[in-house]
């Protein structure tokens, strides 16, 4: 059984809900990264922010980057599997949810991440394609 772990790339930044969003976009670019999970200040999971959040909610929008905190942009919680998740659950619920990447946790400690680009990766063309087309119809 491929398993979430097997899909994802290990290692994932998480940043704190109240660091600055130019902190956050730093750390994205030292780690060619394009999202980092947030953790509020109990360390569980508060959302994720993005580099598309970044400059559409906060830049775009007139807001300074070096006052405005991750976890004002973190919103609607964040999507979990579970390290040892069958694979196919993991692609089934990104495509549900229509999202591009999933958090990695293993005893609630996130542990990696599956994006869209590992999914490309890993996925056979049917199930690839299967998985875009769910995420990218029209709502």
């Amino acid at each position: 059984m491929t398993t979430a772990r097997d899909l994802m790339t290990p290692d994932v930044r998480c940043v704190p809900a109240s660091e600055t969003l130019d902190r956050a976009a730093q750390l994205m670019r030292d780690h060619k990264i394009g999202a980092l999970p947030v953790k509020g200040s109990d360390g569980e999971l508060a959302g994720i922010v993005t580099d598309r959040d970044i400059v559409v909610k906060a830049l775009a929008a007139g807001k300074d980057a070096s006052k405005v905190t991750a976890g004002e942009l973190a919103e609607g919680g964040v999507h979990t599997v579970d390290a040892g998740a069958d694979a196919t659950l993991a692609v089934k619920a990104m495509g549900e949810a229509r999202i591009r990447r999933i958090v990695v946790v293993e005893d609630g400690t996130p542990v990696g991440m599956i994006t869209e680009a590992d999914l490309a990766r890993k996925l056979t063309t049917e199930a690839f394609s299967s998985y875009a087309g769910r995420v990218y119809a029209a709502p």
